[in-house]
């Protein structure tokens, strides 16, 4: 993941275009998935970089931030861990209202977990935004050996439904920034009148010209 570097004026900079001043959209993004499937250690890992063995489980929900620096935009993603037990569901909506986006979470070695992933699916489909950007997360993929939802079926399920795929493992990070990555490529950056409510536009540079006007005013 590219490092942001700030101008003398604290405006993001792009690392791939060191004169271009990088423009800075706000998400929110929200992880589904039943207890257990790794969503807080994928998190953590994305996030902090650390993984932990014996991660405990969230109760409610936790909230972090972390950015992901594309092209000449910043994408600031505000990142809700919901807990995946079942007496915790009904809080689910409440996290998901207003999310641009969702990673929806299953354990490779879990069946009854991709199953339950799907019913995520159907539910941010029925509820949440109807732009919403979503991505299916095959998690533990370094436990393949003992796994019963094969690759293809993980892809094939993404595939009908329109959704980005990948396997991933917070334990070794396989994919982990690579899945928050490509959901960001999803998400709209356009600033015109119309395309502005996907989007918190924190920061856009003016003209060259008006540049030079905040310089001598």
């Amino acid at each position: 993941m590219a490092d942001a570097r700030r101008n003398k004026s604290g405006q993001a900079r792009s690392a791939g275009d060191p004169g271009g001043i990088s423009q800075i959209f706000q998400f929110k993004l929200v992880l589904l998935g039943e207890a257990a499937v790794g969503k807080s250690s994928l998190v953590l890992r994305f996030v902090k970089g650390h993984y932990y063995e014996h991660q405990e489980s969230t109760i409610g929900a936790a909230f972090l931030t972390q950015s992901v620096n594309l092209d000449n935009a910043t994408i600031k993603f505000e990142i809700w861990d919901t807990a995946g037990q079942e007496r915790y569901h009904s809080l689910a909506p409440m996290y998901y209202r207003g999310a641009q986006a969702s990673i929806v979470v299953y354990d490779v070695t879990s069946a009854e977990s991709f199953e339950r992933a799907k019913s995520w699916v159907r539910e941010l489909q029925r509820q949440a935004a109807p732009n919403i950007v979503i991505a299916l997360a095959g998690n533990k993929a370094d436990l393949a050996n003992h796994r019963q939802v094969e690759t293809e079926e993980g892809a094939k399920y993404a595939n009908e439904n329109g959704l980005i795929f990948m396997e991933t493992s917070a334990k070794t990070a396989q994919n982990v920034i690579d899945i928050f990555t490509a959901v960001a490529r999803k998400l709209p950056r356009s600033t015109g009148p119309a395309d502005r409510k996907g989007a918190d536009v924190i920061h856009m540079a003016g003209t060259a010209e008006e540049q030079k006007k905040k310089k001598c005013c």
